[in-house]
């Protein structure tokens, strides 16, 4: 009851905000306005981007803002490893192992399985579906290190996502940290080429876009605001600064309406100052109402369609 008070209060002060300016009617312009009641009642930094695979429009704010990537980078990594071993540079079923050395917190796979080793598929599904730290940071030496997943980014288009350091460092992200950040206008985009682009032959795409819809940890997030029927599909993120004064939540997808209804793909990003205790709660619920502006974006009023360039 006390996070909807919240939501109504801050809803409220944005509309008193908003009073004095005429408000734009197209299609785009209300749901570029939910989005900032969204983010005005979060009270925190709403970053987003929806993008339509099919007429490459798109709705969104703070779209060239940067933002820390947290967990979600482990979804361009995983695409790396299935693209290296479908072009022959790898085998991602080669075996590796790892010692007690290698381990850090959130470590679900890799200490399971500390003293029987894994493949690098094995690892890559693992850094996907759980979110395995140790996983991404062996997967990500194995592939040549953040340099190499920031060049890979920069192969498929995406010149302004970049990743600098190994977990947990790169979760270190005060606002106006350049290293290990992405836009949302960027990441909506390479999320699309990898789950519906030529980037990865048709099995790897398959595979990738089957360990996203089994990822769980996305399921309170904009999943929750989608309609029931719909499939989706995310990597999630969660990061917060020493000292717990600000928090970061993630979650960057796609989403597939009715038949006859283009994919979508999104990318959001919440910053707020608040507790952790505070903060889950209310990051869950800002990024689950997105997925209510998505559900919109996709089946515009009757009458009203979504034309142009959108933002």
């Amino acid at each position: 009851m006390m996070i909807d008070r919240r939501f109504f209060i801050g809803g409220t002060l944005a509309l008193g905000a908003s009073a004095c300016i005429p408000p734009d009617q197209s299609p785009v312009g209300r749901l570029a306005a939910e989005l900032r009641l969204i983010e005005a009642a979060g009270n925190g930094t709403l970053g987003v981007e929806i993008y339509d695979t099919a007429s490459g429009m798109a709705v969104g704010i703070n779209r060239d803002r940067r933002f820390g990537h947290a967990s979600s980078f482990k979804l361009s990594l995983a695409a790396l490893l299935l693209q290296r071993h479908a072009a022959g540079a790898i085998n991602a079923d080669k075996q590796v192992m790892w010692t007690e050395a290698d381990m850090i917190a959130h470590a679900p796979f890799t200490r399971e399985r500390i003293g029987s080793g894994a493949s690098l598929r094995e690892l890559a599904r693992a850094t996907q579906i759980t979110s395995d730290n140790p996983a991404a940071n062996i997967l990500l030496k194995e592939l040549g290190g953040p340099a190499a997943l920031t060049a890979f980014w920069r192969s498929i288009g995406d010149e302004a996502s970049r990743l600098d350091r190994y977990e947990p460092e790169m979760n270190l992200v005060p606002t106006a940290e350049f290293r290990d950040t992405t836009t949302p206008a960027a990441m909506a985009r390479t999320v699309a080429k990898l789950i519906y682009g030529d980037v990865l032959p048709e099995a790897e795409r398959a595979e990738l876009k089957g360990w996203m819809i089994a990822t769980e940890t996305g399921l309170r997030r904009v999943r929750a605001g989608l309609p029931e029927g719909w499939v989706a599909g995310d990597k999630t993120g969660t990061s917060g600064l020493i000292g717990g004064t600000e928090y970061n939540y993630i979650d960057i997808g796609f989403a597939e309406g009715p038949k006859g209804q283009p994919p979508l793909t999104f990318a959001c990003y919440f910053r707020a100052r608040q507790t952790e205790a505070s903060m889950q709660p209310i990051g869950e619920l800002t990024l689950s109402r997105v997925g209510k502006v998505i559900k919109e974006f996709a089946e515009p009023e009757k009458g009203l369609p979504l034309v142009g360039k959108l933002y």
